[in-house]
């Protein structure tokens, strides 16, 4: 009697844990950076793809390939992942005119 009453209350306690499916999803958020480096600080309107954005650039002198830019929406732009045409005006001259491949969670840096 006591073999079978350990058995039952074994049995409950094994079908009682929860075992289901759970859903996780996880990864990178699907957008891409680009900021603008110069010698001072200074606004340039940028055109991507047809949209335009008013931005300033990073000092070249507080900027380095191995540091950071903080990105702010004063400084950078957040796009879509993929290829884009990018035309860079300053003081009403364009100053860089170029096609740049942006994959996710990619900050690209621009030297003007």
């Amino acid at each position: 009697m006591k073999k079978m009453i350990i058995a039952i209350l074994g049995a409950l306690m094994l079908t009682g844990c929860g075992v289901g499916s759970y859903t996780v999803s996880s990864g990178k958020a699907d957008e891409g950076m680009i900021s603008f480096v110069s010698e001072s600080k200074t606004p340039v309107t940028v055109t991507i793809d047809n949209d335009s954005f008013d931005v300033s650039t990073v000092k070249a002198k507080a900027w380095r390939k191995d540091r950071n830019i903080k990105k702010t929406a004063q400084n950078t732009i957040f796009l879509s992942p993929g290829q884009h045409h990018v035309v860079v005006s300053m003081n009403g001259k364009e100053v860089c005119n170029k096609k740049v491949f942006i994959s996710a969670q990619e900050h690209k840096v621009i030297e003007l």
